[in-house]
């Protein structure tokens, strides 16, 4: 393998970013690629086959344009969708994203647990299995926020994000039967950690928040162990989206070591 091979990790929107600060902290010499599928954001709105079929050709082309020695898809809407589907195409290994039920099962004093994430992401029977395996004996509420995620797109662009906002559109979890029992969340999509201190306003600064991109991380790192890494060129993100659009987000996307943005 060629050590300037990069790892690929790809989301819908900014949310993987999360991912890429934990494989920074991990990795911190490995050659990275961020893809953002700007024109087809937002996947949480989407039907599993619209979404399963865009991410595996993109994830198909991206594969043979840049050669990359691993793809994280740093989305957890379109890992529960279209992991396996990726898996089966392609040989690059690929890590997935999914929601961190099993170590919030384990966290939670209380036996009553929360789940948010998109609404796409809410009704797959991969978050099913997830719930029987881990959290028996346990409650498990789930909400699909799809507008958390313009808002944390927003707030990484640098403009101010209401509490309000945030609170509004997170209330129905902890409106269900039992939840005001909760005391632990688990953020099941990429974006939300971005907008955890808002959240921790809007549910009270006892709540424990949950999400995967330590444990990524650290999968990439054992899946890489090994491997020589060698930059030839700056990290780059590429979006499909309008360049123009995307190069608003720069120095946002600097701060994560990503100073070079592309149109795919």
């Amino acid at each position: 393998m060629n050590s300037s091979s990069p790892i690929l990790l790809f989301d819908s929107g900014v949310g993987g970013l999360t991912v890429l600060g934990e494989v920074r902290a991990a990795l911190p010499q490995a050659p990275v690629i961020y893809a953002a599928d700007m024109a087809g954001l937002p996947y949480g709105t989407k039907s599993e086959a619209e979404v399963a079929a865009r991410v595996a050709g993109l994830l198909g082309r991206m594969a043979e344009r840049y050669q990359p020695r691993l793809i994280c898809i740093a989305c957890n809407t379109a890992s529960t969708i279209a992991l396996g589907m990726v898996r089966e195409v392609l040989e690059t290994p690929i890590v997935g994203t999914v929601p961190a039920i099993k170590p919030a099962a384990a966290l939670t004093e209380t036996g009553v647990f929360g789940l948010l994430g998109t609404e796409a992401t809410m009704r797959q029977k991969y978050v099913d299995d997830l719930e029987h395996a881990f959290a028996v004996g346990k409650r498990l509420l789930r909400h699909g926020a799809n507008d958390l995620v313009p808002l944390a797109e927003a707030k990484l662009r640098g403009e101010r994000v209401s509490i309000d906002a945030v609170a509004e559109a997170a209330k129905g979890l902890v409106l269900q039967e039992h939840g005001r029992e909760m005391d632990t969340i688990v953020l099941a999509c990429t974006h939300f950690p971005l907008l955890e201190d808002e959240l921790r306003e809007a549910y009270g600064a006892d709540m424990r928040f949950v999400h995967g991109a330590e444990g990524i991380a650290r999968r990439i790192a054992s899946l890489t162990e090994g491997q020589d890494f060698e930059r030839s060129g700056p990290d780059r993100a590429i979006t499909t989206g309008e360049l123009e659009d995307f190069e608003r987000l720069a120095p946002a996307f600097a701060r994560y070591g990503l100073d070079r943005l592309e149109k795919f």
